[in-house]
C-alpha cells in the first residue's frame, strides 16, 4: 500500500504546467513538489531549503534528498525527467533550515529551528523501497545550522544542546556511523569564535564561515586532538554576513558568500597563503542579486544559488574574470532580477551538482526541486551577458516598476546619452520598443500582453542590462 500512495503521490506533486523559466544553457528536465500541504509552511509560501545527493551503487540509482519544512523527501531521480518519491522522514513542523549529508549509506539531517528539534540519522540502504531512521533524539545534539563531512569526520556548525548550551563548531569521528563519537569543540581551543555558521572541510583543514566576523580557517590535528588556526579574513571590501564557501580542486582559490545586507557581491580570494588571504575578484549577475550558497566543480565551474535570481553557472578558469555561461530562475514571481529583498526568503536556497549523471538538483522555497541539465553551460566558452556590477555608473541606475504589473510600468532613469528599451516574451518576439534621448521618464501600456514572463532589457553606449518584468492581470 505504501508504493501505491507513493506512486500517486509522486504523479500528483510533478509540475506539468505551462510555466516559463528564464534560462540559458541550463535545460528543465522536472520538477517536483511533494510537500503540498498546508500545515507546517513558512512565511511567504516557504516549504523547501537545502538539498544533497546520493548515489545508491548497489542499485545504481541516484536520489535527491529534499529538506522541507516538514521533513525530508528521498527521491529517485535516475530517470531525471520522471522522478518520484521513495520515502519521507517527518521531522520537526514549520522549519526554516533543513540540512542533509550522507556518508557511505547513512544520512545525517539537521535542523536549526527552536526547541523542540531533533538530529537524525537514517539509513538509506534500503530504498527505493524506504528507508529507517535509526536515530531521532538529543543524545548528540537538538540543533545545528549546516554540517559537512570529511573522510569520516562529520563538522556541525551552530550547536546547540538540549540544555540550551552552544558550541561554535563540533567535529565527530563517524568511524560507527550510526554512532557519531565527538572529537572536538572549535571554542575549547578559539573561544574568540563564538560561532559557526557554515563551513567547508578538506583534509581537515576548515573554512569556518562566521557571520558579521568574517572568514577563519583552521586545522584539526588529528594526532593532537584539537583545532589551530591558520588565517582569517575579515573587514574585507564589501563584507557584510560570511555565509559559506567552497574551495577549487586544486586548493588555490576559495569562492564565498555574503548573505546579508541583501546585494552583496561573490568573493573569489587567493588561499596558497592561508596566513595572508588575498582578494582575487568580486561579482554578481545583477546589482540587486543575494548569493546564497557556492558549489564549485574542479578548478573552472563555479555553481551558485541566489535566492529570487535562481541559479547561475560561472565559468572561473580565470579567477580574476569569472563569466556567467549558464542560469535558471526558479523563482520567476520576483521579476526583475532585483535579489533577495532582506525581508524574508525566497527562491533558491542550494543545489547539488555531484551526482554522476551530471544533472544538478536545486531546491527553491516556493517552488519545489528543479532537475537540470547543466550540459550547454558546462561546454559553454561564450559569456552570457546578463547584467552588470553594482558599482557601475550605467544602466545599473534604470528603474521600472511596478513589478509584476498589471496595466503599465513606469520607466525612470536619468542620463544624459541616449538608450534604448525593449521588451520580449519567452519566445524572443519583441512586444516593445523604444528609444529614448536623455532623461527617462516614460509609462509603458501592457494592458494588452498575456500574462507570464517577460524579458526587458535597456542598452546604452553598447552596454546591456536584462531584467524580468511578470505581467499578472
Amino acid at each position: 500500500m505504501k508504493k501505491i500512495i507513493l506512486f500517486f503521490t509522486s504523479l500528483l506533486s510533478l509540475h506539468f504546467t505551462a510555466q516559463t523559466y528564464p534560462s540559458q544553457n541550463i535545460s528543465l528536465l522536472s520538477l517536483i513538489n511533494p510537500n503540498t500541504g498546508t500545515v507546517g509552511v513558512g512565511p511567504d509560501s516557504r516549504r523547501y531549503s537545502g538539498v544533497w545527493g546520493w548515489k545508491q551503487t548497489s542499485k545504481n540509482k541516484e536520489y535527491a534528498i529534499s529538506g522541507t519544512s516538514n521533513g525530508t523527501y528521498f527521491i529517485d531521480v535516475t530517470s531525471p525527467t520522471t522522478p518520484s518519491v521513495s520515502a519521507f522522514v517527518q521531522g520537526k513542523l514549520g522549519c526554516t533550515w533543513r540540512e542533509m549529508k550522507t556518508f557511505q549509506n547513512y544520512c545525517y539531517i539537521m535542523s536549526d529551528d527552536a526547541s523542540p528539534n531533533r538530529f537524525q540519522i537514517v539509513d538509506m540502504q534500503y530504498l527505493p523501497d524506504s528507508v529507517h531512521v535509526i536515530h531521532n533524539g538529543t543524545q548528540y545534539f537538538e540543533r545545528a545550522h549546516a554540517m559537512w563531512i570529511d573522510g569520516n569526520k562529520l563538522y556541525c556548525s551552530g550547536v546547540t544542546y538540549s540544555t540550551g548550551v552552544t558550541s561554535s563548531m563540533n567535529v565527530y569521528s563517524l568511524a560507527t556511523p550510526t554512532a557519531p563519537l565527538l572529537l572536538r569543540q572549535l571554542n575549547q581551543d578559539a573561544n574568540f569564535i563564538s560561532y559557526v555558521h557554515d563551513m567547508y572541510v578538506r583534509n581537515d583543514t576548515v573554512f569556518a564561515s562566521c557571520g558579521f566576523a568574517g572568514l577563519y580557517i583552521f586545522k584539526f590535528n588529528t594526532g593532537a586532538n584539537n583545532f589551530t588556526q591558520l588565517g582569517s579574513y575579515t573587514s574585507y571590501p564589501s563584507s557584510g554576513y560570511n555565509h559559506s564557501s567552497f574551495l577549487t580542486q586544486n586548493g588555490k582559490y576559495l569562492v564565498f558568500c555574503d548573505e546579508s545586507p541583501a546585494g552583496l557581491p561573490i568573493h573569489i580570494v587567493d588561499v596558497q597563503n592561508m596566513s595572508n588571504v588575498q582578494n582575487v575578484q568580486t561579482f554578481k549577475p545583477y546589482s540587486g542579486t543575494t548569493s546564497h550558497n557556492p558549489y564549485l566543480m574542479g578548478n573552472n565551474i563555479a555553481v551558485l544559488s541566489c535566492y529570487e535570481d535562481g541559479l547561475y553557472i560561472y565559468n572561473i578558469s580565470q579567477p580574476a574574470s569569472p563569466c556567467v555561461v549558464g542560469f535558471f530562475d526558479t523563482y520567476p514571481q520576483s521579476g526583475g532580477n532585483v535579489g533577495y529583498s532582506g525581508q524574508s526568503y525566497r527562491g533558491n536556497w542550494g543545489a547539488y551538482p555531484y551526482l554522476p549523471s551530471g544533472i544538478i538538483l536545486a531546491n527553491d522555497m516556493q517552488n519545489g526541486l528543479f532537475i537540470l541539465d547543466p550540459t550547454a553551460a558546462y561546454t559553454n566558452s561564450t559569456c552570457i551577458n546578463v547584467g552588470i556590477k553594482a558599482s557601475s555608473n550605467s544602466t545599473a541606475n534604470f528603474i521600472f516598476y511596478p513589478n509584476p504589473a498589471n496595466d503599465r510600468i513606469a520607466l525612470n532613469y536619468n542620463t544624459n546619452s541616449s538608450c534604448t528599451v525593449q521588451i520580449k516574451n519567452m519566445l524572443g518576439r519583441l512586444v516593445f520598443e523604444k528609444k529614448y534621448e536623455g532623461m527617462v521618464s516614460d509609462y509603458v501600456d501592457v494592458k494588452q500582453l498575456d500574462n507570464g514572463t517577460y524579458i526587458l532589457t535597456v542598452t546604452e553606449n553598447s552596454q546591456s542590462i536584462t531584467k524580468k518584468l511578470v505581467i499578472n492581470h
